[in-house]
C-alpha cells in the first residue's frame, strides 16, 4: 500500500533535485533533438503548445531514467516507471524510443508541452505532476487524462 502523505513529504524534499534532473534532460534533447516538420508543428498548435518552434524531439533507444538513487527510489514507490513509457516530456523536449514515433504518441507529449507552458515552469508542472501521480496513480492523474484526451491519429 502507497503511504501517499509520506511519498508527498518525499516530493517536496526531492523536488529541487528532479527539477535540476530535468532540466538537464531538456538541454541535452535541446542540443541533440529535431525542430518539429511543419505537419508536426501544426499538431503542436492544435493541442495547444504556444511555443511550438521550441520543441524538439530525441529519438533514443532508451528513456532516460534518474540516476539518483532517491529519485530512483521515489518513482519506484509511487509507481511511476519511465522506462515503462514509450516517450516522456521535459519541458519544450520531447524523447520518444526507438521505432516509437506517432501522430497519437506524439500528440500525447506535445500535450504535456503545452502543460508546462500553462504551469509556467518545470518545477510548477512537476509539483501538480506528481503530486497527482502520487495521489491518484499515473492512470488517473488528470493531467495524463488531458494528454490522453488530446491525442490524434492524423
Amino acid at each position: 500500500m502507497v503511504d501517499s502523505a509520506k511519498l508527498t513529504r518525499e516530493l517536496y524534499r526531492l523536488l529541487p533535485v528532479a527539477v535540476a534532473w530535468v532540466e538537464e534532460k531538456e538541454r541535452e534533447a535541446a542540443e541533440t533533438g529535431v525542430a518539429l516538420k511543419e505537419v508536426e508543428r501544426k499538431l503542436a498548435v492544435g493541442v495547444g503548445v504556444r511555443k511550438p518552434g521550441l520543441v524538439r524531439v530525441a529519438i533514443v533507444e532508451k528513456l532516460p531514467e534518474p540516476t539518483n538513487p532517491e529519485l530512483r527510489d521515489f518513482a519506484e514507490q509511487a509507481a511511476f516507471s519511465i522506462a515503462a513509457m514509450h516517450g516522456v516530456t521535459f519541458g519544450h523536449s520531447i524523447f520518444i524510443r526507438h521505432g516509437m514515433k506517432n501522430p497519437r504518441l506524439l500528440s500525447h507529449e506535445l500535450r504535456h508541452v503545452y502543460q508546462y507552458e500553462d504551469h509556467g515552469s518545470i518545477e510548477a508542472f512537476l509539483l501538480v505532476y506528481l503530486q497527482q501521480i502520487v495521489t491518484l496513480g499515473y492512470a488517473d492523474a488528470p493531467l495524463e487524462i488531458d494528454a490522453r484526451n488530446h491525442e490524434r491519429k492524423i
